[in-house]
């Protein structure tokens, strides 16, 4: 009985409006796939990268508009292609959803791209400065006062790292938390005399398109303790939609919790060889 009900349905020819949609979905799919491909493996550079990208989007947002044209039609002349069509709603939103986040975040957050924990004497870009050149790119140089004001708006909690640790100890946990997260590490200079002071230049990627943000820790002495700077910022574009201060704040914790752990060790005592009995002297 049900085939016998279906039959008509089952004559009736496809939306023409339907298969657009869907095929604009997969077209959209592709693109924002070639343009993550572009930026990670460093075919062009991120501009362009990020036009194919914002070209997917609206290729997307043109497949949501055929398909709600091929739902009004479906729903006038009785015509099939519902299924491509919701095919083409759940490619579209898991598309559109990360950008739609993004663009909340624009809305949200402040137009800076530079975030350290010292404002008035940032980490510097020595080996990453040669990095930060040419056009479109921002300098080396630290994006200055309109970008610490923003930053003591938006993030107050990002501030000096104090640790109840020597300065080497500080420096060798640092490093071991820039690799942990596969940073490319650029420069690594451990405390030194007179000054001991350690510094850690390394290059971290944003998680979906890859882009290139730099990062610069400090590391200086303070009595027996230790004082950590972090310096994290964006390589192109003015804004990083937050991007920065989340690395710096979660390297902050991860950086505090790691110290903790490491002066809560027990400090290891060299065994203490027993005194050795005097030679007995035998009597002839």
């Amino acid at each position: 009985m049900a085939r016998r009900f279906s039959a008509p349905y089952q004559s009736e020819p496809v939306s023409s409006l339907a298969s657009w949609a869907r095929n604009l979905a997969v077209f959209a799919v592709v693109a924002v796939v070639v343009s993550i491909i572009i930026v990670r493996f460093d075919f062009l550079e991120p501009k362009p990268a990020l036009a194919t990208f914002i070209g997917g989007l609206a290729i997307s947002g043109l497949s949501i508009l055929f398909g709600l044209a091929g739902f009004a039609a479906i729903w006038q002349n009785g015509s099939r292609g519902m299924a491509r069509i919701l095919l083409a709603f759940l490619i579209d939103g898991a598309i559109l959803a990360y950008p739609a986040y993004l663009a909340l975040q624009y809305r949200k957050l402040p137009s800076i791209y530079d975030i350290t924990t010292d404002p008035i004497d940032p980490p510097r870009f020595d080996a990453l400065a040669r990095l930060r050149t040419g056009e479109g790119t921002n300098s080396a140089v630290y994006a200055g006062l309109y970008s610490a004001e923003q930053q003591r708006h938006f993030y107050p909690d990002i501030e000096p790292v104090e640790l109840e640790i020597s300065v080497d100890r500080a420096y060798a946990i640092a490093l071991q938390l820039v690799h942990k997260r596969k940073w490319i590490v650029i420069d690594e200079r451990a405390p030194q005399p007179p000054r001991r002071i350690g510094r850690i230049e390394a290059v971290a990627r944003t998680p979906i398109m890859g882009f290139r943000e730099d990062v610069s820790i400090r590391v200086v002495p303070d009595g027996d303790d230790s004082r950590v700077d972090i310096r994290s910022a964006s390589r192109n574009f003015d804004n990083d939609l937050g991007s920065n201060a989340a690395r710096v704040k979660k390297f902050i914790d991860d950086l505090n919790t790691a110290a903790d752990a490491d002066a809560l060790k027990p400090v290891k005592k060299t065994p203490v060889a027993p005194p050795k009995a005097p030679a007995k002297t035998v009597k002839k």
